[in-house]
This record gives C-alpha cells, sequence and structure tokens, in this order.
C-alpha cells in the first residue's frame, strides 16, 4: 500500500460511517415493526425489511465504488451527468410507469429507475462545480445563471407531481447558495421581495396540494379523509407518551390505524413504540450524523469538495427537518421521507452514494493542497 493509500485510510471519517450505519440498523429495525400487524395467532411480518435490507446492501455497494475515484473528477462530469438527468426526467412522462397514482418512474424490466432521485444528486454536482468558481458573494448575475440551471429539473419534477422532491432539490441549492454567500444588497432584496411572492405559489399548486395545506392548518377539518394520516400520526405519537410501549408493541401500527408506516410516517411508528425519549434519541443521532458532514465540508482543502459536502448537508438536514415536522404536524404533508428510517429503495441507493460522496472528499483533504 502506498504512502497515499495508508493516509487516505487512517483519515477516514469513521464517526460518519458510524452514525450512518446505526441510523440504517434502526431504519430496519423499525420497518420491521411497521411490516407487522395483527393477525388472530400474534403478528405476522410483511417483506419491508428484508427489502431494505437488500437495498441497504446495493447502497454500500454503490457508497464504496464513489469512495473508491478522486471526487475532483466530478467537476469534468458534471454537465454531462447533469444533461443526462434533465434527459431521463423529460423521458418520464413520455414513456414513465404510473405507481400510486403518480408517473415518476421509468422501467427498465428488472427494476425502476425514479429520475427525480438523481436529479438530487446531478444538481448537487452542477451548483458544487458553478459555486466553486470565484470567491466573491454572489451578485444577480451569477445568481440567476445557477438558479435558472437549477430550475430546469426542479419544473420537471413538480410537473410529474412531487412537490416533496421539487422542495428538497430547491432548499438544497438555496442552502448551498448561502453557503457561499451572496451580496449584501442581494441579500435584503430578496429578504424583502420573497414574502408577498410566497402566496402567488398557491395558484401553480394541484387541487390536493391545496388540500394539504388546508388540512396542515385545520386537521379537523377532513378527520376520514385528507387529515387522516396527521391525525392518526399524532394518535401514535402521543399514545407512545416519555417511553413508549416496546417494540412490536404499538397499537396505531399494528392494527393498520397508522397509513404509510414504512415510508413517510415511519418515525411515528419509531415514537410510538420508544416514546419521547427514543425520538430524543434518535434526533440526537441525527444531529451528530449532520454535524460530522458538517465537519468534512469545513475541513475540504478545496472549494467544490466544501460546497459538495455542504450539499450534501443540506440535502439530508432538510429531509430531516420536514419530515418530521410533518408527522408531528408542524409542517404540511409533503411526501418527503426521513433519511435511512424511511423504506425506499432509490431514496436508500442514492443516501448511502451520497454519504460515500463525504467520505471521498474527507479521505482525501491531506492528499492535496489547499485551493
Amino acid at each position: 500500500m502506498s504512502p497515499i493509500d495508508r493516509r487516505i485510510l487512517t483519515h477516514m471519517n469513521w464517526g460518519l460511517i458510524a452514525m450512518t450505519l446505526l441510523l440504517f440498523g434502526v431504519g430496519v429495525a423499525n420497518l420491521y415493526s411497521a411490516s407487522g400487524f395483527r393477525v388472530d395467532d400474534g403478528i405476522a411480518v410483511s417483506s419491508f425489511y428484508s427489502k431494505q435490507l437488500l437495498w441497504g446492501a446495493v447502497g454500500m455497494g454503490g457508497m464504496l465504488a464513489v469512495m473508491l475515484f478522486d471526487y475532483r473528477h466530478l467537476k469534468s462530469l458534471a454537465w454531462p451527468v447533469f444533461i443526462v438527468t434533465v434527459l431521463l426526467l423529460v423521458a418520464v412522462p413520455l414513456f414513465g410507469v404510473t405507481v400510486y397514482g403518480a408517473k415518476r418512474w421509468l422501467s427498465f424490466g428488472f427494476f425502476n429507475l425514479q429520475p427525480s432521485e438523481l436529479a438530487k444528486i446531478s444538481t448537487l454536482i452542477i451548483a458544487a462545480r458553478l459555486l466553486s468558481r470565484g470567491g466573491e458573494p454572489l451578485d444577480w448575475g451569477e445568481l440567476f445563471k445557477i438558479l435558472g440551471i437549477c430550475l430546469i429539473p426542479a419544473a420537471l419534477i413538480v410537473t410529474q407531481p412531487d412537490l416533496g422532491t421539487t422542495l428538497n432539490v430547491l432548499l438544497n441549492v438555496g442552502g448551498v447558495i448561502l453557503y457561499r454567500g451572496i451580496a449584501r444588497h442581494v441579500f435584503k432584496t430578496c429578504i424583502i421581495a420573497l414574502p408577498p411572492l410566497i402566496p402567488l405559489g398557491w395558484f401553480v399548486l394541484h387541487d390536493y396540494q391545496k388540500q394539504r395545506i388546508l388540512t396542515f392548518l385545520d386537521p379537523g377539518r377532513d378527520p376520514l379523509g385528507a387529515g387522516y394520516h396527521i391525525i392518526q400520526s399524532q394518535i401514535a405519537i402521543g399514545s407512545g407518551q416519555i417511553w413508549g410501549k416496546g417494540f412490536l408493541g404499538g397499537t396505531q401500527s399494528q392494527l393498520r390505524f397508522l397509513p404509510e408506516k414504512h415510508t413517510d410516517f415511519a418515525v411515528a411508528v419509531f415514537g410510538e413504540e420508544w416514546g419521547f425519549i427514543g425520538n430524543m434519541i434518535l434526533l440526537g443521532l441525527f444531529c451528530l450524523f449532520l454535524l460530522a458532514i458538517f465537519n468534512s465540508a469545513r475541513d475540504a482543502k478545496d472549494r467544490f469538495g466544501s460546497f459538495l459536502c455542504a450539499g450534501v448537508f443540506f440535502y439530508f438536514f432538510w429531509q430531516i427537518l420536514i419530515n418530521m415536522g410533518m408527522v408531528v404536524g408542524l409542517m404540511p404533508v409533503v411526501g418527503i421521507p426521513l433519511p435511512f428510517i424511511s423504506y425506499g429503495g432509490s431514496a436508500t441507493i442514492v443516501n448511502f452514494c451520497l454519504i460515500g460522496l463525504v467520505l471521498n472528499v474527507s479521505m482525501r483533504r491531506f492528499v492535496f493542497k489547499a485551493s
């Protein structure tokens, strides 16, 4: 092994690896419980947790693959990857398959690909490349250029319709832009102009998306319809009280009152079984997980690597914030999963690959000089 290879292994971000595997393990155990349902002779368990283990194995393979090459090569690949992603998104309404009433997937025979998940990565990479040029705070010209490019996949995703992923892409880009810094007069203008513009978004929402916002403001207006998800989620979390009902002991989940308990509302199952203390421990794990990513962004020795890690930080930060806020009724239901806890093949693979990207940057921070 060469001295460089030894240095790379020595400076591996082991804390991030530990937090990632621990969260994934908690997620699989929670999915095992969420997959259960009461029958006459006990509890039957469906196969969601075993499928998640398979996706996790594939994701870990992807994480290792992403760690192997020098991440600086992504600078030259940013545009080709971005263009391919846009073409796949264009193909979705033409050749896509419909699942749960939405056309968001492309079928390749033995598996379905969700291009919007790839868009999260490609948009992150292209934003990191564009933002790594120059060191001055962004003026209007550069800001509109970056936003204009990143709005292309966002516009294609929102028509699927997939408001949750669209928000995730836009918030990720916005977070990295703020991490880079914008000129003071641009920031002041945005702060003044954004609040009056936000209500205009109401007119571009689909009827079901408007219904979700109205339900968020008053869940009791349709308790057996649009408000059913959030009401049952709050009941599940509240019934867990301080210490919870114990593993496989949740009545709301086991008796099938809680909808989408293996995906968007997986943390409601966790809260019912492990209570307030369990949720606080889970939140603490996520904080340590985010801190490990932020440290990699801070310690990166080049601007491109720093912006890549910052993009991954905001990618996970917004998903954690929105999902946890959603299940307790502090945010509207927008269909954003909780990383490593919610079930999902494409999302799990993307999550592990993004962790691999952060590890790639962290491992190589002593290999070359700062730039």
